[in-house]
């Protein structure tokens, strides 16, 4: 009845560097977590520890030592599922949200048979899919601009674009560009500032991003600074949604505080950075009693968490695109049955590929 846990780490390779407000990726740390029974040694739950570095509060040098010392208590202590399920209730993971998601989504697989399939619903069984915005990220305009035919071409209805690291008038020619060929009625557009605007340039500029009809803005500024978003957001001409401004927020009167001081058009969910699946759900609960609108969105992990967040994202009734086109990111990824049509993610045949310590 005792469970056994180990740790594989992987480097996921961009197949570009992957430009924010905050910098370039080329790499990506990752650790797959997996869990099995004694009872039952051959089925084996995986789950994906993702943290991102400059973001997520849990990417610091502890993290394989934090990691290591689980791996040590799991097997001392002897824990079994229920000691597990407690420890993940209990506020020991707290700081680290990662970790706490990737020990969630491999019990949740272990409990389901070690399929990677954790949730029953449509999607899962690929009877439905999910509609996706299609990530256009960040680079010169050129490379700006070949992303977004590139997408258009294969059918998203919705594009959500990386801005503040170029000239802001030539990020406004771009979208002007964009609008030229398609109107709002034909496509949807979000931007996402990661905080790049100082409070007090972010008014004006939104003012000039609402002549282009888009969706909404994430993170206009950067978090941290309760007084000013709550103001852009009683004011703003641009729905806005809040996003690393939840990182860090784990107890349940810190959410009601910060929802009922900011109130937010929407609010974005990163299951990585938000301390997992049940957080993500937690959080959702207390934005629909206060009429705030949200999605998930991943946060950059490999197939592995990205398939866990599907998944769960497939359990409700989804009306607006939702930030789940990854897995195209890198050129070493775990291959899965993940698929993307015309703007939609799908659950296909089942053809995982093998974890790096399996190749």
């Amino acid at each position: 009845m005792s469970l056994r846990l180990t740790v594989t780490p992987h480097q996921l390779q961009f197949k570009f560097d992957a430009r924010t407000s905050r910098g370039a990726m080329r790499t990506h740390q990752v650790y797959y977590l997996q869990l099995s029974d004694s009872d039952d040694p051959e089925t084996i739950g995986i789950g994906e520890c993702a943290p991102l570095p400059g973001l997520s509060i849990d990417s610091r040098p502890e993290l394989e030592a934090k990691l290591r010392k689980i791996v040590a208590e799991v097997k001392e202590r002897q824990l079994t599922v229920i000691d597990l399920q407690q420890m993940l209730m209990s506020g020991d993971l707290r700081d680290w949200p990662a970790i706490r998601f990737a020990l969630e989504t491999a019990l949740l697989d272990l409990q389901q048979g070690g399929r990677k399939v954790l949730y029953t619903n449509e999607f899962s069984q690929g009877k439905a899919g999910i509609p996706i915005n299609g990530l256009i990220w960040m680079g010169e305009k050129d490379f700006m601009q070949e992303q977004i035919r590139k997408k258009l071409s294969e059918g998203y209805t919705c594009l959500k674009l990386k801005i503040g690291s170029l000239d802001f008038a030539t990020e406004l020619e771009i979208l002007h560009q964009i609008r030229e060929v398609a109107g709002p009625a034909e496509l949807t557009i979000r931007v996402d500032a990661n905080g790049a605007f100082a409070p007090d340039e972010a008014f004006r500029k939104l003012e000039r991003l609402a002549r282009y009809s888009l969706h909404s803005i994430e993170q206009p500024i950067r978090q941290g600074q309760p007084e000013q978003m709550q103001q852009l957001c009683a004011y703003t001409p641009i729905p806005i949604a809040l996003d690393e401004e939840l990182i860090g927020v784990q107890e349940a009167a810190r959410q009601v505080e910060l929802l009922d001081f900011i109130k937010p058009q929407y609010i974005i969910l990163k299951p990585t950075l938000v301390g997992g699946l049940q957080a993500s759900a937690d959080w959702i609960e207390k934005a629909k009693e206060r009429n705030i609108s949200w999605w998930m969105t991943s946060a950059l992990e490999s197939n592995i968490g990205l398939n866990a967040i599907s998944q769960f994202t497939g359990n409700y009734a989804i009306s607006i695109p939702q930030g789940l086109g990854t897995g195209q990111l890198y050129h070493n990824n775990i291959d899965s049955p993940l698929q993307i049509r015309e703007g939609w993610l799908w659950y296909g045949s089942d053809n995982w590929g093998k974890l790096p310590e399996q190749a």
